[in-house]
């Protein structure tokens, strides 16, 4: 083991507090902002009370979502208007999220507010209006590959008694951001070598307070840890991808495995940041469930005895840390269908949809398919051990493979690892359509410390928008995919439950985000484009909000992705839609 890293970090709630030990002038006031919970916060008042201070600590993450869950009374409140801080509109907007579904039926709209530094709100209680102003504690600085972002931060202010002037106003770097900081200052003065991958599991672990609050509305969460993780695993793929001369967002890069370890901490902050080689993970036991009751994502090996239980020929691949990648084939005279999942092994839905339709479709008289029902194993070990951390969590860091990469950006002349199995299944079944079941972030997609958003082609998955489709096809098959997507969804949305997530989720994000471009089909979005690199004609690719679910929103998630498969196998086989 390398060790790149290890240091602690006063608590910034403690700084404070060990601050403040006399007042200048009794009655002084102090506020403040951290990244801590609720419980804490209040913990930090009551001492500086207990001293002679008036004290009112706030959260620095999502501050007007804890200023209405918090502080603000909406006893005969008809409507909310916020204005937003006018610079960085778009992610103001979605720092506000998920405001309409918490405070409904009150009704919320959102304009362009005057300042850069509050969010200027309006209520209209009883006929009249009230006006505050919520504080948005930010500081503008380079990000870690040198990109400008605007980003939440600490602050510390304090007023004299009766005075509405502070004597002290300032940014105060939290431990939070300060360990973020660290971070990236020690992988980037590391000595990496010239080829990759760089090294088999960088492991970042992180001990710290936080905020960590469920919020009643579909799966919506605050959580800072969660947040730390994503910023600190896609900025050092980011950081990897420079220092390669690699284009930011590039999939097929392979520093190797990036693993952020985020846990609670009660005294002061800690990090360890080493590079350690693999090690077997030992998955859980669970009792087990019928496929079609699963309240939870599938084990390796429950998915290991539902492949065998299909029958069909097996065929597959090695991973790289050794793990199989199983596929099956069930030759027939039908035309030729693949279906595969997990290709991003932390979207936990699409697997056990997958094996519920090949259940299915195994019994038709001729039926000609390959499945692949897990293709990224290895991810799928870490998403299994992360999950026992931090069950709810969307866990990116197991997104990709072992090596860092995406398995279906591979490049035609590198080793396939993973990806030989698919190609496999396209070979032996010389199908024209490949169903790809996916998933994406069932709650906020947040980087608070990177300008909040995820950033670049990830933007558009920052908050859900219920479940949709993607269909990637050919070129000059663009009308019989308009066709084929108008016919499928129209068959999914008679579906009560479904049809209301994507109501409510697509309202949602369009009040925060603004209209979706792309074609609304019954009620389900569907992007529709040509890609000549795909091997069959058509690919349709399925996104359900899976990150990380269970119970009833998780049986929903795998029936609809158990639905499109047998609607869109249907469309192609019976009625020769894409033949």
């Amino acid at each position: 083991m390398t060790v790149l890293l290890e240091a602690r970090f006063t608590r910034t709630l403690d700084a404070i507090v060990a601050r403040h030990v006399e007042p200048e002038w009794p009655g002084m006031l102090v506020e403040a902002w951290v990244f801590e919970d609720r419980a804490a916060r209040l913990a930090a008042e009551a001492v500086l009370r207990g001293r002679g201070f008036e004290a009112v600590i706030r959260s620095a993450y999502k501050p007007l979502v804890h200023a209405f869950l918090e502080e603000i009374d909406m006893a005969g409140v008809a409507a909310v208007t916020s204005g937003l801080p006018p610079e960085e509109g778009a992610r103001f907007r979605a720092e506000a999220y998920p405001l309409p579904g918490l405070l409904a039926p009150v009704a919320v709209s959102y304009v362009e507010g005057r300042t850069a530094e509050h969010y200027e709100v309006t209520l209209t209680r009883d006929g009249r209006d009230e006006y505050l102003f919520v504080f948005a504690p930010n500081r503008r600085r380079a990000d870690h590959v040198g990109r400008e972002a605007l980003s939440p931060t600490g602050w510390v202010r304090t007023f004299p008694p009766g005075c509405p002037v502070p004597n002290l106003n300032r940014a105060e770097v939290t431990d939070y951001e300060a360990v973020f900081d660290a971070v990236i200052a020690a992988v980037k003065g590391h000595g990496w070598p010239g080829g990759t991958p760089f090294f088999e599991t960088l492991e970042i672990v992180v001990g710290i307070g936080g905020v960590e609050r469920r919020l009643g509305w579909h799966d919506e969460c605050l959580s800072t840890r969660e947040g730390l993780h994503e910023d600190l695993y896609f900025s050092l793929l980011e950081v990897f991808q420079t220092i390669g001369g690699r284009p930011l967002g590039t999939r097929d890069f392979q520093p190797g495995q990036i693993v952020p370890l985020i846990g609670p901490a009660g005294g002061e902050t800690t990090v360890r940041v080493s590079l350690v080689p693999h090690v077997p993970q030992v998955e859980r036991g669970w009792e087990p469930e019928r496929l079609e009751r699963a309240s939870r994502p599938l084990t390796a090996r429950e998915i290991g005895v539902a492949m065998a239980h299909l029958g069909g020929e097996p065929f597959g691949a090695t991973s790289v840390q050794g793990r199989p990648v199983l596929g099956s084939y069930i030759a027939g005279v039908e035309p030729g269908l693949v279906i595969s999942s997990g290709q991003h092994a932390n979207e936990t839905s699409g697997p056990i949809g997958a094996l519920r339709a090949a259940q299915q479709l195994r019994q038709r008289r001729g039926a000609h398919f390959a499945l692949i029902a897990q293709e990224n194993v290895d991810g799928y070990a870490l998403h299994h051990r992360l999950r026992g951390e931090n069950p709810r969590h969307m866990h990116h860091a197991a997104r990709f493979t072992a090596l860092g990469d995406d398995i279906e950006a591979r490049d035609a002349d590198a080793p396939q690892i993973e990806r030989a199995a698919r190609l496999e299944a396209l070979r032996r079944s010389e199908a024209r359509l490949h169903i790809n079941l996916h998933g994406y972030p069932a709650h906020e997609w947040t980087r608070p410390l990177t300008g909040y958003l995820p950033g670049g082609a990830y933007s558009q998955y920052a908050l859900p928008r219920g479940f949709f489709l993607i269909l990637r096809h050919h070129a000059g098959l663009e009308a019989p995919a308009h066709a084929f997507m108008q016919a499928l969804t129209a068959r999914l949305i008679v579906d009560p439950a479904l049809a209301r997530l994507n109501a409510e989720q697509i309202a949602a994000y369009e009040a925060h985000l603004g209209p979706i471009a792309s074609p609304v089909y019954n009620g389900i979005i569907c992007e529709i484009g040509e890609n000549a690199r795909q091997i069959p004609p058509f690919q349709l690719i399925t996104e359900y909000p899976d990150e990380t679910i269970y119970g009833d929103a998780f049986r929903l998630a795998h029936t609809t992705q158990m639905n499109t498969v047998l609607h869109a196998a249907e469309l192609f086989l019976d009625q020769g839609m894409l033949a």
